[in-house]
Order: structure tokens, then sequence, then C-alpha cells
């Protein structure tokens, strides 16, 4: 399996950071969650030759990252990493601390508020399929990303939009948070915020337990420290991997030994450990997804199949021990049938293997037998995994925003960017031409402001709230799962994300182009139970210089007949916009269709006149109303930690949690009080921790002063509450 790096690449540090602390309060553990993930990557060079597959060079190119790794004293939190207990030899690199796993206690880590994930994994269900080749309960999507490196990965965030700010959740069924190298570290656990965007979504995240290949730095006594037995015959390394990952708040594991040099003995302790690690996890729902390298001689011999060189790490005679397995890249058509029907016989699903499809350096030009693992005229015949599907991002030139989602929704949706209507031509065979979408949109209050976790400003009800760019998946939107469905009987306008302008938070979905028909863009598939109560808002804009329009509201009460057939939307008149005159808010009472459910919802526009459309929708909404309660505000906030210089400061701040009859809030805000009573936003975070950086003082003012706000599920906003940091003179 590739390595990330063991420091090959590795840009040259900056120089010690000149902020000194000026104090710091211990952090309380236990609480909260990271806010603005900066989400660095670092891409293999494309014109770096192959390696063989399962050993993979490492990482060529230098880190895509605009956050400076850690300084000495840097009030910075960043993503944990550890090696299992035995450290390497010498001194770390710039950078890098070294950490062992088996000393690690939640109540002795410094990051864990900016570390820990907070929302719950969603359920979610499956509509009728988009089109006819969709299937539903068949092959499922896995994808290992690299979201930076292994050192000096920021829990939250650094002001860029440059991000891998993944969306199409509704295809993923498992998501790796792939990394680890041998001079760094080699366990990672994932960034909070990537764990809320993807729970929000029902996606499982998984932790990278990573033993590299000897050739890479790979060392086999860690190997055996992770599968150590104490004194009492435990595995104190398993019972650590299941504390973490229950503690940060994400779902298992991914194993992957490719240490060579052992032994059938260390194979047997191995699989003891999966075991350990199996029991200790199960009461809270922990998974494990075994690499298929390691075998049963101990060796590492990647089989590119299930077979009986590698059967008992997914299942012995005991039952199950993996809860999956990643296929390595060797497979061949009969190995992947064999496979399947090896599981088959195991009473197992075939489709808990994923063949490994390696999209790094080529995307979706890379060369995949489909039909061996996903054909169109049989059943699947096993599932499938994603290795580095970042490339949507890495291998762009313009990597803005707009440009990464349209490489990214070639990727999932395919060439005719319409999971209605795929383009069979298309050698890609993307994952909306072949697996059926799933949504968590079943219950009220439902809203989207079409959100995606980063842009290049943050807006506030239509207005920029600051300048900055960002990143933050943890504040993404629930997004439409088939981006894009768009009926006609005329031109084809575009339909994409826009990040130009926005309602709230960074960018909103614009249609723009002739428009010679109506025009029906599905928005998201859902469950809302209906009441005589319940509204439906959509919040839009008409651009300057755009033909006037008429929008109109779609809600299905019952699901198509069939795949691939039309959906049955009844109609609700919008009202019209006209061209330039800012945002404005379309009502739709819903009470004609109480007591029954919604199960798609879509816009309708029909342009009034000739010119081409530019029409933004910047939010929608259905709730009941009437509504007046706000959130319940936040409690103490406290600047714990600071260090300034020359009217700049770094700083952590913290706060209670929000309690009241509303429930937990969907996110916190926090924003900056400038003198004469501006506000400035500054970063949001799922939970009660945030990090902010270069704070700079608004001229001769005594202190920096602080508010946050709760924020739930419609976007209402607490009363806020205060804290300062008071400036040295």
């Amino acid at each position: 399996m590739p390595e990330t790096g063991n420091g090959a690449g590795r840009r040259t540090p900056p120089a010690p950071d000149p902020l000194r602390p000026t104090r710091r309060r211990v952090l309380a553990a236990g609480g909260g969650a990271a806010a603005m993930l900066g989400l660095a990557g670092r891409a293999r060079a494309a014109s770096a030759p192959p390696a063989p597959l399962g050993a993979h060079a490492p990482s060529t190119a230098p880190p895509m990252a605009p956050a400076s790794a850690p300084t000495p004293g840097d009030l910075a939190p960043y993503a944990s990493y550890w090696f299992p207990d035995t450290l390497p030899a010498g001194s770390p690199g710039p950078g890098i601390v070294w950490r062992s796993l088996r000393a690690w206690r939640p109540e002795s880590d410094p990051d864990l508020a900016y570390n820990t994930a907070t929302v719950p994994l969603a359920g979610r269900f499956t509509p009728v399929p988009a089109n006819r080749e969709a299937r539903a309960d068949r092959a499922r999507i896995a994808s290992l990303v690299s979201f930076g490196p292994t050192a000096g990965n920021p829990s939250q965030g650094s002001p860029t939009a440059d991000s891998y700010a993944l969306t199409h959740w509704a295809y993923l069924d498992e998501l790796v948070f792939w990394g680890g190298s041998a001079g760094e570290g080699i366990i990672l656990a994932p960034n909070a915020p990537l764990v809320d965007a993807a729970h929000r979504n029902g996606v499982r995240v998984l932790g990278n337990v990573f033993l590299p290949p000897v050739a890479y730095g790979g060392d086999l006594r860690w190997t055996r420290d992770l599968v150590q037995r104490d004194a009492l015959g435990r595995f104190p390394i398993a019972e650590q991997l299941a504390l973490v990952a229950r503690t940060y708040g994400f779902d298992g594991w991914f194993v992957n030994a490719e240490t060579d040099g052992g032994d059938s003995t260390l194979a047997t302790r191995m699989r003891e450990f999966l075991r350990a690690l199996r029991a200790a996890g199960e009461p809270y729902g922990l998974r494990i997804t075994w690499y298929d390298a390691m075998n049963s001689t101990g060796r590492v011999g990647w089989q590119g199949a299930l077979n009986a060189l590698n059967q008992e790490f997914f299942e012995d005679r005991a039952g199950p021990v993996a809860d999956t397995l990643f296929v390595d890249f060797r497979w061949t058509p009969g190995t992947l049938a064999a496979s399947g029907a090896l599981a088959d016989r195991l009473g197992r699903s075939r489709h808990e293997l994923w063949a490994a499809v390696d999209t790094e350096s080529r995307g979706w030009d890379a060369p995949v037998d489909w039909d061996a693992i996903v054909p169109r005229d049989r059943e699947h015949i096993v599932s499938y995994g994603f290795y580095r599907p970042e490339w949507t991002r890495n291998h762009l030139t313009d990597r803005s925003p707009g440009a990464f989602h349209h490489a990214d929704d070639r990727f999932w949706t395919g060439s005719s960017l319409d999971p209605s209507r795929p383009d069979t031509g298309d050698h890609w065979r993307a994952p909306a031409t072949v697996v059926a979408d799933r949504s968590t949109v079943t219950a009220l209050p439902f809203a989207c402001s079409f959100n995606t976790g980063h842009g290049l400003r943050w807006y506030e009800n239509g207005a920029v709230a600051s300048e900055t760019p960002w990143t933050h998946l943890g504040l993404q939107d629930r997004l439409p799962g088939r981006r894009w469905v768009v009926d006609t009987a005329g031109e084809r306008p575009a339909v994409t994300l826009d990040f130009a302008d926005a309602w709230r938070g960074g960018s909103s979905l614009l249609v723009s182009g002739a428009v010679t028909a109506p025009v029906t863009v599905g928005l998201h598939t859902t469950r809302l139970p209906l009441t005589r109560a319940s509204v439906l808002e959509l919040v839009h804009s008409t651009g300057a210089g755009s033909g006037r329009v008429a929008v109109e509201i779609g809600v299905a009460t019952r699901e198509p007949s069939a795949p691939g057939e039309p959906v049955p939307y009844t109609w609700l008149r919008g009202g019209s916009a006209d061209a330039g005159r800012g945002w404005r808010t379309t009502r739709a009472a819903l009470a004609p269709l109480a007591g029954r459910t919604a199960y798609a919802l879509a816009v309708r526009i029909t342009a009034r006149g000739k010119r081409p459309v530019v029409w933004r929708l910047g939010a929608v909404s259905v709730h009941d109303e009437p509504r007046t309660r706000r959130p319940s505000p936040a409690g103490s906030p406290a600047v714990d930690a600071s260090a300034q210089q020359n009217g700049r400061a770094r700083l952590r701040l913290s706060w209670r949690p929000a309690a009241g009859p509303g429930g937990r809030p969907r996110h916190y805000e926090v924003a900056r009080v400038l003198p004469g009573g501006g506000r400035r936003f500054l970063g949001g975070t799922c939970g009660t921790a945030l990090y902010l950086d270069g704070v700079e003082r608004a001229g001769r003012e005594a202190a920096a002063v602080f508010e946050v706000r709760a924020v739930d599920e419609l976007y209402a906003a607490s009363e806020p509450v205060r804290t300062a940091l008071p400036w040295e003179p």
C-alpha cells in the first residue's frame, strides 16, 4: 500500500514563531471539537515513476499546506499520530513529535477538545435510484484519502479555500483517514471536522494503522509492539485503539500490516490482536478493515484476493475477525470472482470486500476492468475502494473551489454531470452510475444553505461577514446527493456550486445560461413528515443583467415507480424574481400535504424573456410554524491560552455547551467585536473549543473582544456570550 511520506520531500519548516506564550490554562479534557480545519494535502508529483502496487513510493511533492509545521511552544492543535509503543532511534525531525500510543491518556491530551468529533453517525435510507443501472444493496464504496501530512496536519484551520472538501457522501460507505510514515508516526486519528461532516451524512470514518514496508523505514518491532500482550494476556494497544476511537468520536480502524519479516506465530498473534480490538470496540459500534498484505505465514504477500492465505484475518473458525477486507491492487477478474465465492461460502457478504482502484495519479483516466467488479449485465462481484480520490484536487492547475468541485462532480457523477442520464460511453464508471445514493434528511427542521465546507469568504444573510478564505468541513451542509438532475424540454443551463456569492457560509447553487423552457433542478431526496404547520422556504436571487424568472417549488409525496423514472413532484407557486434586487425569501405553506411524507424537493424556474438567466439558490428549508424560540446560548467563554507580540495574537478559546430545551446546537460561531460595534466572523466549530490565529489589534483598543453564538438547524443564532483578551502594553 502506498506510503504518504517518511520525511522525503518535506518542506524546510519556517523559523520558530516569534510569538511568546503569555499564559496557559490546562484545557478541560473531553469537551469540544475542532474548528477551521486546514485540509493540507501532500500530492505525489504526476511525473514520478510508478512504484510496484502495494508498495508505492513515498510522496515526492512538497506538502501543499498554508499552515506551518508545529514549532516549540506552538498553541495550534494538530491531528494526533503515534507509534504503538517503542519510538524510533535518534531524534524526530523539525515539527515532528514522537508519541507512544500505549502512554496516551485522554485526560493528559492537550488537544483533545480540538480533535473530538461531536456529530453522531446519522441513519440513512436509500431512495429509488436516479438511473436504471445504479443498484441498491449491492456493491458499496470506500475511499482512502490523505487530507494532509502526518505531522503538522491542523486539527483546525488555515485560511484557505484550497482543500479537498469532499461533498459526494451519498455514494460512500466508509472513509479512511489515510497516512502515516516511519519518520513521523504510523497510527493516525482523523480530524474532527471530517468526522462531523461524514457523520452528518451517515458515513463512517476510520483511523489508520500503517506498518510501513521495510523499504520505507518499516521496523518489525512496531508490529510486535502492536500485538504485544501484557502480564494478564490482554492486548494493551487494542484497548488503546478502541479508547482513542470512542473518545475522539470516530468509527474504527483500517489496519495495514506491510512490514515484512514475520512468521506464522506473529500472524497468529495479529489475528488474536484483531479479535481483541473487535471485542473492545464492539460495544461502541467500532469497525475494522483489514488490508490484504500480511498473510497467515507472517510474511507480506499481497494476494489481490480473499483466499486461504489471508482468510483468517477476515473470518476464522470462531466467526468474523474484520468487518471488511481491502483487496490489494493485484486483483484480476478471476481472483475477484473467487474472492466473492469464498465470502459466500463463509456466510459473509461479498460486498464486504473492497477491490482497490488506484486513482492517485490518473483519476478518471485510470485503467480499471470495471466488469470484474461491477458488471452492468449481472450481479456485482464485490465492492470497490478508491485509493486517493483527492486527485480531483491535486491534479488541477486552477485549484479554486469552483474548479475543484467541477472536477469532483465529474469523478463521482460521470461525464454527463447528471446521475439520471449517465453517459454509457464513458470509460470511467462513476459511482453515480453504479450504486444507489443515500440520504439522511429524515426529520424536521431541515435546512441547507449549499455550504460546501470551504469558501473564498464567509457570508451571513447575504452579506460578507469575513473576506478571509476558509475551510472547515464540520460546517458543511447536507448537500443534494444527486448533482445535478436537470429536466427541461429546452437547452440545459449550467448548474453548479458557486463561490462568488452566497446567502450563508461560502457558496450557493447557481443556474446560469439560456432557459428556453422550464428547467427543473432536483434537490434533496428526503423522508420528511409533513403537518398542517409545515412550511417550505427558499432564499434566492437573480443576478444583475439576468433575465427575469418565475420560481416554483416541487415536493414529491411518493417515489418514482422504478429506477430512472421521473420524480412525481407537486408544484407550488414560488413567485417571480427580478434581476439585481438581491436576496429574497419565498415561502410555501405545505398544509395541503399534511399527513403525507415529502420524498424529494426540487425547484423549477421559467425565464420571462429571452435573456440568459443567472439565478442563485442560497438556502432551502422545511420546518413547522410558528417558530419563535432562539437556541440557548453557550456558557462561560474563556481564553485558555494566548501568545501575542506587536499587536498580533494567537489564542485558544473555549466555552461550555449550550444547554436548553432546543437540544444541542448544529454548531457554534465565533466573531470579533470591533470598536464601534461591528462584527467580523472568525470561525466555527461543532464542538466547544476554537483556535484563533493572527488576531490583530484594532487601533489602540485595550482588549480584543470575542463573542460566541450557538446556531441551530435552521441557522438561527443564540444571544452572544463574550470574553476578551487584554492587549499587552
